[in-house]
C-alpha cells in the first residue's frame, strides 16, 4: 500500500471519528435539555403542590391576626388592611387553653403509649404464637373494621355512663387503648421477622415475654414508631369523641373547647379566634422546639 493510500484512509478514518463524536456530543447535550426540562417540570410541581399544601396555613395564620369584623366581610380578603392581636387575648378569656392543652396532651400521649403496647402484644401473639383459631380471630378482627364508628358511639356512651366515666380522663381514653389497625400493622411487620430468632431464644430458657421485649421489639422499632405517630396525630385532631364524653373543661381538650366557639351564645362565629385557637398548639411546639435548641447550643462547649 502506497503512502498517498494510508494518507487518505487515515483522513477518511479522522473524519469518521470526529462525525461520531460531533454525534456523540450532539446526543449528549440533546439528553442534558431532556433532563433539564424534566428537573424543571418535577419542581414546578413539588413547589406547586408544597404551596397549595401551605395555603391553608397561610389562610389559618393571617386569619387569626384579623379583626373579627373584618372576617364576617364578603368578599373575604386574603390580605386584610389591618391586624390586631385581640384574637389571641379573646381565646385566652374565653376558653381555658392551658388546661385544655394539658388534656389534650394528657389524652393522645396515654392512649398512643397504652395502644401501642397492648396492640404489640396483640400483633405478637396473632404472627409468632401458634394456637387454634388463630386465623378466625384474625379475621373477625379485620372484619371489625367495617363497623362504622358512628354505629358505636351510643352503645359506648351508655356503657362508660353507666361505670360512671362521663367527663374523666379514662372516659375518653379507654375506649382508644387498642386499634385493629395497628394490631394488622404490627402483626404483618412481625412475620418478616425471622423465627430463627425465637428458636434461639428459647432454647436458651427465654419466656414469651421476653422474646417479645428483648427480640421482637426491638427489630420493629419502626413499625412501632409509625403506629405511635398516627395513634397521636389520629387522637390529637379527634373532636367528636371528646366532644361527646366531655362537658366541663376540666376534661375537655383543645378541640372541643374550639368546637365550643363555632356559634356558642352568638349567631356570629368568631374565625379569628377559632384559627387563633387552632394555630395555637403549632406556636407552642415551635417554642418549645426552638428553647430547647438553645438550650443545647449553650449547653456545648
Amino acid at each position: 500500500m502506497s503512502a498517498a493510500t494510508k494518507t487518505a484512509s487515515s483522513e477518511s478514518l479522522e473524519e469518521m471519528n470526529a462525525r461520531i463524536n460531533e454525534e456523540n456530543a450532539r446526543l449528549r447535550k440533546k439528553a442534558t435539555t431532556r433532563r433539564r426540562i424534566g428537573l424543571f417540570w418535577s419542581y414546578f410541581a413539588l413547589v406547586l403542590i408544597t404551596i397549595l399544601m401551605v395555603f391553608p396555613l397561610i389562610i389559618v395564620l393571617l386569619v387569626s391576626f384579623t379583626p373579627n369584623a373584618v372576617t364576617q366581610t364578603w368578599p373575604p380578603k386574603v390580605i386584610p388592611s389591618a391586624f390586631t392581636l385581640e384574637n389571641y387575648t379573646s381565646l385566652f378569656q374565653r376558653l381555658p387553653v392551658g388546661r385544655e392543652m394539658l388534656n389534650t396532651v394528657v389524652f393522645a400521649g396515654v392512649v398512643t403509649i397504652v395502644s401501642v403496647f397492648f396492640d404489640s402484644l396483640a400483633a405478637y401473639g396473632l404472627s409468632r404464637v401458634d394456637f387454634k383459631g388463630r386465623g378466625l380471630l384474625l379475621g373477625v378482627l379485620i372484619a371489625t373494621m367495617m363497623i362504622p364508628g358512628m354505629a358505636l358511639l351510643i352503645p359506648v356512651y351508655k356503657l362508660l355512663a353507666g361505670m360512671g366515666l362521663v367527663n374523666s380522663y379514662w372516659g375518653i381514653i379507654i375506649p382508644r387503648m387498642a386499634d385493629v389497625g395497628g394490631i394488622f400493622l404490627l402483626r404483618q411487620f412481625f412475620i418478616s421477622i425471622p423465627k430463627d430468632l425465637d428458636n434461639a431464644a428459647r432454647i436458651d430458657g427465654a419466656g414469651e415475654f421476653r422474646i417479645f421485649a428483648q427480640i421482637i421489639l426491638p427489630n420493629a422499632i419502626p413499625a412501632i414508631l409509625t403506629v405511635g405517630m398516627f395513634n397521636f396525630m389520629g387522637n390529637w385532631n379527634d373532636l367528636l369523641w371528646p366532644l361527646i364524653m366531655t362537658s366541663k373543661p376540666e376534661t375537655r381538650t383543645i378541640t372541643a373547647g374550639l368546637a365550643m366557639l363555632t356559634g356558642h351564645g352568638s349567631s356570629v362565629t368568631p374565625y379569628g379566634v377559632v384559627m387563633a385557637g387552632a394555630l395555637f398548639p403549632l406556636c407552642l411546639c415551635w417554642w418549645c422546639s426552638s428553647s430547647c435548641k438553645s438550650d443545647s447550643l449553650k449547653a456545648l462547649p
